[in-house]
């Protein structure tokens, strides 16, 4: 008992020390930070004292790049610090030749920043964002970050305009591909893994840039999906649901904003002060700057709201854009508003102070110039195995019927038909300005590689994606009578979605559905790999293939990806991110909706054709659906199946009642019940039944990725506090209320394993 004692006693002792060591490292760590940046306030003050007033406007310029040219203009416009940015240059010898000239010929020798959209990847191109969000893996996403901006500073870029955190649930909308879905928690967990990824702990170490987080804010909600369009959203909803990943990138880190094209509620992002002012940095405390997008402070004058460049100018200036892209409003005016009071040099002094204090962040002064070299190879194997990582985990297994998949791969001989089969630029899809299809590897090529040559037939059908004649269409059907099975690629073109290529009708462009139809007549298993940049309606050709891969554009590793899905290798573990709509006639349609007053119901539901003739008018329906399109969507938010089955049960709360102060855990025994090992998503869903504004039906607040052998379990928690629960009443307050709370935990929106509990004063 003596020695049981003295051996308690060590372990408290050792454990006190521990957690000492643990707390001075945090604390020492701590302080060096803030002895870091009162080194850098103190040398930013010094050399802001002495810049002139055109030297100051000259870093809050921003412009493109001379295709790794310096023209006498340009070099002159440099070393008279007119130049503080300059995006869309990634010659490194142009980079340090241009840098050159800023730090050591120019009067104060302060360096450019370089910047360039790095969205999915830089040389190595991993699935599109939207893509990338269907892992609902943060660390995943904070790795693959990484490794975009490693190789892009080894070409000297040391900012990105990224992460992009819009929320839309419009996939008519061009930029969803950029985006990470319709749920403002899951990305502002993604969107906040993307800034870590990008600035790592340094900002200043080999390796790290800037993040942007855009477009601030609620360029998804553009009426109608038509990219550039007006954003009308209520206060309440603009902050619970298209602020809340902004803030997470704030909180994050993030050290740049950029101010989105649209207006909001009448009044143009670049010119908004409520927007970039009070809340950015008034509510938020945001210490970094704020950059305007293409030229849209010029913008300010076609949307109506600044009369002539003059006025768009002093407007942006005074809403606190900090920095002009493209545009030259800033160069030619701000120095005569200033003189004529309009603009207090004092704002100057602030945007200038935020943009300089970023440059001594990133190290610049100390380290201007780039050494490829110095880096690890860009493409390398790697980096390659990551994005392959990454396109496995994005794609959802959305149809199986009969557990079609995965292939044998001592299948005889299979028809691997469609043009996105073997289309190495489109696989990148959008925003790739660096990535080359040359290092695609295209499922044509993977699946060839892993079967042989002699088992695969292939045949385009289509020569690309919007093909309207049928031409090929016999060639296709002779592979597949030769085949066990057919792999049929369809989708969109890269081109069809991304900035301004916003679409009406989403449905599978050209002839892609009479191939289906074709095939589907040849008696032969098909299953269908879908390569698009948003959610298409697809429901009409599911009765007429077997199983269903929605792929994305996976990036650079697409074909390897694929090919392991198909045939085993890797179960598919994707989650849809964004509700995929029965017809477009439903959009837009969300998982998070509110309830209304006549909410709809399987059974309420009368269908068009069921409707008697000359019915009374009020004798069907009665609540919020469509006659022709119902009011469920063809896949909820969440979905996505597995080679193998999951069974959830046994949900426990560990309390009824929790005061406002307190947590409550909330847990679930999942098991694979299958054959095959997999990974799935477990998700958590609340419901808040009565508040001061009505509440959606259900909000996501919480998810973990569990991988499974077959027959094993594991039992999983999340734990909920009052503030995971707040949302922002009729007075603008943030606030959570007492009240009852419902719970469900399970694979998708739709779970249906419930519990509740309340929270009391």
């Amino acid at each position: 008992m003596k020695l049981f004692s003295h051996l308690f006693l060590f372990i408290i002792l050792f454990g006190c020390i521990f957690v000492n060591i643990i707390w001075g490292k945090k604390s020492i760590a701590r302080d060096v930070k803030h002895a870091q940046e009162g080194e850098i306030n103190k040398k930013t003050e010094a050399l802001l004292s002495r810049l002139t007033l055109r030297e100051k406007i000259g870093q809050m310029v921003q412009v493109n790049g001379q295709n790794g040219q310096i023209p006498d203009e340009f070099r002159t416009a440099i070393l008279n610090g007119s130049i503080g940015s300059i995006l869309n240059e990634v010659d490194v010898k142009t980079l340090n030749d241009i840098q050159r000239i800023a730090v050591e010929e120019s009067r104060l020798g302060i360096p450019i920043i370089f910047a360039r959209d790095v969205i999915h990847g830089f040389k190595t191109i991993f699935p599109i964002p939207l893509g990338l969000a269907a892992t609902w893996n943060p660390e995943l996403v904070e790795a693959g970050s990484r490794v975009a901006a490693t190789e892009a500073a080894t070409y000297g870029i040391r900012w990105t305009f990224a992460p992009m955190v819009d929320i839309t649930r419009d996939p008519r909308w061009g930029r969803i591909a950029e985006c990470l879905g319709e749920d403002p928690y899951l990305t502002s967990t993604l969107g906040a893994a993307m800034v870590r990824g990008f600035q790592g702990d340094d900002l200043s170490a080999p390796g790290s840039i800037a993040a942007c987080a855009k477009h601030f804010a609620a360029y998804g909600a553009a009426e109608g999906g038509r990219d550039y369009n007006t954003a009308s959203v209520p206060g309440n909803e603009l902050r619970d649901v298209y602020l809340k990943p902004f803030k997470a990138c704030v909180d994050a880190g993030a050290a740049t904003l950029m101010a989105a094209f649209n207006e909001i509620n009448g009044v143009p992002a670049t010119g908004n002060k409520f927007l970039l002012n009070d809340v950015l940095r008034g509510e938020w405390g945001f210490k970094g700057f704020v950059v305007s997008d293409w030229s849209s402070v010029t913008q300010l004058i076609t949307h109506g709201f600044s009369e002539n460049e003059k006025e768009a100018a002093c407007a942006a200036v005074k809403a606190g854009t900090d920095m002009e892209m493209a545009s030259t409003t800033y160069q030619t005016y701000i120095e005569e508003l200033v003189k004529e009071g309009r603009i207090n040099e004092e704002d100057i002094n602030q945007s200038v102070r935020r943009i300089l204090t970023l440059k001594y962040q990133l190290g610049l002064f100390d380290n201007p110039y780039t050494e490829p070299a110095a880096f690890p190879a860009v493409l390398n194997d790697n980096h390659k195995a990551l994005a392959k990582k990454a396109a496995i985990q994005s794609v959802v297994l959305l149809q199986n019927n009969k557990y079609i998949l995965p292939l044998s791969k001592d299948i005889q001989k299979v028809a691997v038909i469609g043009s996105l089969a073997d289309a190495p630029h489109d696989q990148l899809g959008t925003w790739i300005f660096d990535g080359h299809k040359k290092n695609s590897i295209t499922p044509l090529q993977a699946i060839t590689e892993f079967l042989g040559p002699s088992k695969v037939v292939f045949a385009k059908g289509l020569e690309i994606s919007r093909t309207r004649d049928t031409k090929g269409f016999q060639q296709a059907v002779d592979a597949a009578n030769v085949s066990d099975a057919i792999l049929l690629f369809l989708g969109e073109e890269s081109i069809l979605s991304g900035e301004s290529h916003c679409r009406a009708d989403i449905g599978l462009p050209g002839a892609q559905q009479q191939l289906v139809e074709t095939l589907a007549a040849t008696g032969k298993p098909v299953v269908a790999i879908i390569l698009a940049g948003r959610p298409l309606t697809i429901g009409s050709i599911l009765e007429k293939v077997d199983a269903v891969l929605y792929a994305w554009h996976p990036g650079t590793m697409a074909g390897p990806a694929i090919s392991d899905l198909i045939f085993g290798v890797e179960a598919p573990s994707g989650k849809l991110p964004v509700t995929f709509p029965l017809a477009v006639g439903q959009i837009p349609i969300y998982y998070s909706h509110k309830n209304t007053g006549k909410p709809a119901t399987k059974e309420s539901w009368q269908k068009m054709y069921d409707i008697p003739v000359e019915a009374f008018q009020l004798s069907i329906g009665n609540t919020s659906h469509y006659l022709d399109a119902g009011f469920e969507p063809l896949f909820p938010f969440g979905f996505g199946l597995s080679y193998t089955t999951f069974e959830y049960k046994n949900i426990k709360i560990s309390a009824g009642q929790i005061k406002m102060n307190e947590t409550v855990d909330i847990s679930t025994e999942i098991k694979n019940t299958g054959q095959f090992t997999g990974e799935e998503v477990v998700q958590l869903y609340v419901r808040d039944l009565f508040a001061d504004r009505t509440r959606p039906v259900r909000e996501l607040k919480g998810f973990q990725r569990v991988r499974l052998e077959p027959g094993e379990q594991k039992t999983v928690t999340f734990t909920l506090g009052a503030k995971d629960l707040s949302f922002y009443n009729r007075k603008m307050q943030q606030v959570t209320e007492p009240g009852k709370f419902f719970v469900w935990i399970g694979g998708n929106s739709n779970a249906d394993l419930k519990t509740e509990f309340e929270i009391i004063k």
